[in-house]
């Protein structure tokens, strides 16, 4: 096999947030598709801001993870990471209590860059809490992080 891409396995996907800043927010991954991925968090404690409101830099946490790992999808995992170039959100929605859930989509998969769109709505009420893009980079990984053959 000439390239070497992550599985889709949920188990295995959530277990890469062990010890990370979604672990500590409550971020689950749900699904994983062709160009798609998608998690949910709850909106409690972890994640409100002062006013009891989902926190717009939760929701973008929520975006990063999900547009960092759907592109990591993408790539040979033995020679390319991907990583953050730039983010952005639009928050639409006020969201005290629940979960919200973040659909991840590809836009652009190229060999330098990818961009993601990531759709994050109250899964109770499927209301528009924010809209997020992210450009992310495709690095070569240097020789002493790619596994030997």
């Amino acid at each position: 096999m000439d390239t070497e891409r992550l599985s889709p396995d949920l188990a295995q996907l959530n277990a890469w947030c062990r010890n990370t800043l979604g672990e500590h927010l409550g971020i689950e991954l749900t699904e994983v598709g062709d160009r798609t991925l998608t998690g949910r968090m709850p909106v409690d404690h972890r994640t409100h801001q002062p006013m009891g409101l989902l926190h717009g830099g939760a929701s973008v946490a929520l975006a990063e993870t999900l547009g960092s790992i759907g592109a990591q999808l993408q790539v040979d995992v033995r020679k390319k990471a991907c990583v953050g170039l730039e983010i952005n959100a639009n928050h639409l929605k006020g969201v005290h209590s629940g979960y919200v859930v973040g659909r991840a989509t590809a836009l652009h998969v190229g060999r330098s860059t990818q961009v993601w769109e990531i759709r994050i709505t109250h899964e109770e009420t499927g209301v528009l809490v924010c809209v997020s893009r992210i450009t992310m980079a495709v690095i070569d990984l240097p020789p002493a992080a790619q596994p030997q053959a």
